[in-house]
């Protein structure tokens, strides 16, 4: 009886194990399919928008494409926004994040982030230059567009009092402020730069001095260290080679100190 029992319990040991690497071994489930599905951004440019034929450009995917190759497979590009890239990454729909993901400490919680950072971004807000704002304080009480599932959201509400209309997506948020729904627009500094580019802005600007400043992980499924280990000597390349600072270049996005930072820092 006892034999049984301990015969059942070593089986059952040996089957969570196994269940455990097949789970864990995301890379080699990868270059079976032959096939690396990344979420990137289409609405946040110069970091993740379409073009004029409808494919997905920008710094974002370019690092993805770099990732595919260096794993030796296709790139299969998956369009998300703030509030599903964690969702479709626990789903089984892509297999990394590479959108912009700010890393938190609940985010470490629910997947792998990537150390070290690939970049980042500070808060700052689109607004007409007409309404003359030149601090935060000035938004106090007044309407500011949102995207859900950003986690400044919580701060810009209860340190600077404005009221959050939220919104999907960036092409939400943007209709909403052109017809003065929202006063300004809060976001993410590198993405108004890219926009305040179109002509279609040439009313508006990015007045106030950044807040919130924040690193970007690629985020992968909790429990595939394997896979978060490859993905780091990637990011670590990428920083010692010039790699990011030569997409800052090739986009048109304002170099940050960050990116130099890490260039000499694994020198």
């Amino acid at each position: 009886m006892n034999r049984t029992l301990a015969l059942a319990a070593m089986a059952a040991t040996l089957g969570f194990s196994m269940l455990t690497v097949a789970h864990a071994d995301a890379v080699s489930d990868i270059q079976a399919r032959g096939t690396l599905v990344v979420g990137v951004k289409a609405d946040y440019r110069p970091f993740g928008y379409l073009d004029a034929s409808g494919g997905i450009v920008g710094f974002g995917p370019d690092l993805a494409a770099d990732v595919a190759r260096q794993l030796g497979v296709k790139l299969q590009m998956v369009p998300v926004v703030a509030s599903n890239r964690v969702q479709y990454l626990q789903q089984g729909k892509i297999d990394l994040i590479l959108a912009t993901l700010t890393d938190t400490p609940a985010r470490d919680k629910l997947m792998e982030m990537v150390q070290p950072h690939y970049y980042g971004a500070g808060v700052n807000v689109l607004a007409p230059k007409s309404a003359g704002f030149k601090s935060w304080d000035q938004l106090r009480g007044k309407k500011v567009c949102l995207i859900q599932g950003t986690f400044t959201n919580k701060d810009l509400q209860t340190k600077y009092g404005v009221q959050g209309l939220a919104f999907p997506g960036t092409a939400e948020a943007y209709t909403a402020l052109r017809n003065g729904s929202c006063a300004a627009f809060a976001y993410d500094d590198t993405a108004i730069q890219g926009e305040l580019l179109k002509p279609q802005w040439k009313d508006y600007g990015m007045p106030l001095t950044s807040i919130f400043f924040t690193p970007w992980s690629i985020g992968a499924k909790k429990g595939e260290s394997h896979f978060g280990s490859l993905l780091s000597k990637m990011v670590v390349g990428w920083h010692k080679s010039g790699k990011i600072l030569a997409l800052e270049k090739k986009w048109g996005i304002k170099p940050i100190a960050f990116a130099q930072q890490e260039h000499d820092r694994y020198q």
